[in-house]
């Protein structure tokens, strides 16, 4: 038997139970962990809340990221050994692998070596938001050295990971965030301007910064009415990446600023890239190499054990945090 966490109806964090299942063994193309770690998604709450781009059969579990040791592998697996020291990268239905338990299978092909020098809760917090970063500012946008690229919720996993990629290849990061708590944090993680949306003129900032050439490059996961001021400060034929809608706000099209500007606003899932052998091994390498290099390294927020669960889950929905929140298992 191992323990799992399931829910059995949509709402709050109170809906998580701690259950214990018969696992089976690792069908063909899986392997077997012994999760160590968590790493928590806003992904995860949406499921939970059932506000989520996947529609799961109840009781559902849910997860994305682990870091563990293999414990045994299925049918034509390969690369990988009883032992090995690995982290899971998302897989395209957390619904059908789910990283929420003691002990999971899970598809081969999703998971990674990580590097010997990373503990657990680290190692559960890199995929996710390294991949969803790269996707959209590297593959996507092609973010060059020099340009200046908008990143708001700057504060979270994804946030802090776009800052760094940002500068490992010499852009300049314009962070965005909501209130000035966590401005003096943000410059410390290499942010190389804040910007407080709730205090200052977002659309004047940006463009003060920027030059009046304006920002090519804008990751956005929040919507709403941040979006006509984060396209006023745009430049032309600049590119808007929209992988999230965080904000309760309906979102407004800026028909005439995206024609005055030839602007492209493209939505964008991190499957982009976990869906796409090529690109998912490219991105991997990127990263692998960011991580070794120290210019990539996750930031963990707070850590929790595996019987807090629904504490974990309201802090995660707090907005207090600066990073990744993980769970130790």
């Amino acid at each position: 038997m191992t323990r799992v966490i399931r829910f059995y109806e949509h709402g709050g964090p109170d809906v998580l139970r701690i259950e214990n299942i018969e696992l089976s063994p690792p069908a063909q193309g899986e392997v077997q962990i012994r999760v160590k770690a968590l790493g928590l998604n806003r992904a995860e709450a949406l499921l939970r809340a059932g506000k989520y781009i996947e529609t799961p059969t109840l009781p559902s579990g849910l997860g994305l990221e682990a870091a563990g040791i293999v414990e045994a592998t299925g049918e034509g697996v390969v690369g990988f050994a009883q032992g090995d020291a690995i982290s899971a990268v998302p897989p395209l239905s957390m619904v059908r692998w789910p990283t929420y338990g003691e002990r999971i299978n899970f598809p081969a092909e999703f998971v990674v070596k990580h590097p010997a020098s990373l503990d657990w809760a680290t190692a559960a917090a890199v995929w996710m938001p390294y991949l969803t970063a790269y996707g959209a500012l590297i593959n996507i946008a092609g973010l060059g050295k020099g340009e200046h690229v908008v990143v708001t919720a700057a504060s979270s996993s994804v946030g802090l990971a776009a800052i760094q990629i940002a500068n490992s290849i010499g852009a300049i990061p314009i962070a965005v965030t909501r209130t000035s708590a966590k401005r003096d944090a943000l410059l410390e993680q290499g942010a190389a301007h804040v910007v407080v949306s709730g205090e200052e003129d977002l659309a004047a900032r940006l463009s003060a910064i920027a030059g009046p050439e304006g920002a090519r490059v804008v990751l956005d996961p929040v919507g709403g009415s941040i979006f006509e001021p984060l396209t006023a400060a745009m430049a032309r034929e600049g590119i808007l990446i929209e992988y999230g809608g965080l904000s309760n706000e309906p979102t407004p099209f800026p028909l005439f600023t995206a024609l005055s500007k030839s602007l492209t606003l493209r939505g964008y899932l991190v499957h982009e890239i976990t869906g796409n052998p090529a690109r998912l091994e490219a991105a991997k390498r990127f990263i692998l190499d960011g991580l070794a290099s120290g210019a990539l390294k996750p930031v963990i927020a707070r850590t929790f054990e595996f019987d807090q669960i629904v504490e974990a889950h309201r802090y995660l929905e707090s907005n207090e945090q600066l990073g990744k929140v993980v769970v130790r298992v």
